[in-house]
C-alpha cells in the first residue's frame, strides 16, 4: 500500500485519493495529485469570475443576480463594489454595498473592476 500525503490545512494523516484529487474526510479540504498545480494555486490567492487575481482594496463589479439572505432585497447585476477585504471561508469577500450594508460575497459571483 503507497504513502499518501498528510493534509496541507489540518494535518489529517487520514486523506484518500478520488481521481486526479487528494482528499481530507476532516476538513473536506481537496488538492491535485500534482502537488506542484496545488502549491501554485495557494499562491495566487482569491480569483474573480474570469480568473483575474482579487486583492485587498480592489473594486468588483456583480455578475449575477444575488439574493440577500433574511431579506426581500436583491444585489443587482452590475452593482460595483469599492475598497473589498479578502477574509478565509467559503464567502471570501467582505464588503459594503450601498443601500444593503456590509456583505460577504463569494468571489465566483463577481469580477474585477
Amino acid at each position: 500500500m503507497s504513502h499518501l500525503p498528510s493534509c496541507p490545512k489540518c494535518d489529517s494523516e487520514y486523506t484518500y485519493e478520488d481521481g486526479a484529487m487528494y482528499l481530507c474526510p476532516e476538513c473536506g479540504h481537496e488538492w491535485p495529485i500534482d502537488g506542484e498545480a496545488g502549491a501554485a494555486e495557494a499562491e495566487a490567492g482569491v480569483k474573480d469570475a474570469n480568473g483575474n487575481v482579487l486583492l485587498d482594496g480592489d473594486s468588483i463589479v456583480v455578475i449575477k443576480d444575488l439574493k440577500v439572505k433574511g431579506s426581500s432585497s436583491v444585489v443587482k447585476v452590475g452593482t460595483k463594489v469599492k475598497n473589498i477585504r479578502l477574509v478565509e471561508g467559503d464567502h471570501n469577500i467582505d464588503c459594503k454595498i450601498a443601500g444593503i450594508g456590509a456583505m460577504q460575497l463569494k468571489s465566483e459571483f463577481v469580477r474585477k473592476a
